[in-house]
């Protein structure tokens, strides 16, 4: 069952410390975007069953990737399509986001959403994996 967007949103907001639902809306955006470049199949889809319809089709419908970037490389992307971001700002806009897509995901399609990201992704999620 996906999360409702209002519901998704306010996480957001909350974790990322937004003062507007407009400023959470405006990351999740863009790092479901990135996202969804670098990931694949079932998992893709399965991620994007469980959140809000406009967050699922951005998610279905990504920016495209010439090749998986590593964590440093997402953040640093990412710093790019945000307006006034830096690269310290950004990796905050993809810890809101992320942790909040982790846990409309569940622990189970987490994990294998990290197994299609390259090494690093999971403190990005918020979901450190042992060495």
């Amino acid at each position: 069952m996906s999360m409702r967007r209002e519901a998704f949103l306010a996480h957001v907001q909350e974790r990322g410390e937004y003062e507007t639902l407009q400023d959470a809306d405006r990351v999740a955006r863009v790092v479901l975007a990135l996202l969804g470049a670098h990931l694949v199949g079932t998992v893709r889809a399965e991620l994007a069953a469980r959140l809000p319809e406009t967050y699922a089709l951005i998610l279905l419908n990504p920016l495209q990737a010439a090749e998986p970037l590593s964590p440093e490389r997402f953040v640093r992307a990412t710093a790019a399509w945000i307006e006034g971001a830096t690269e310290r700002t950004a990796l905050w806009d993809i810890g809101a986001v992320l942790s909040t897509a982790a846990a409309a995901a569940g622990d189970v399609l987490t994990r294998e959403v990290l197994l299609q990201l390259p090494h690093g992704y999971d403190l990005l999620f918020g979901h450190p994996q042992p060495t």
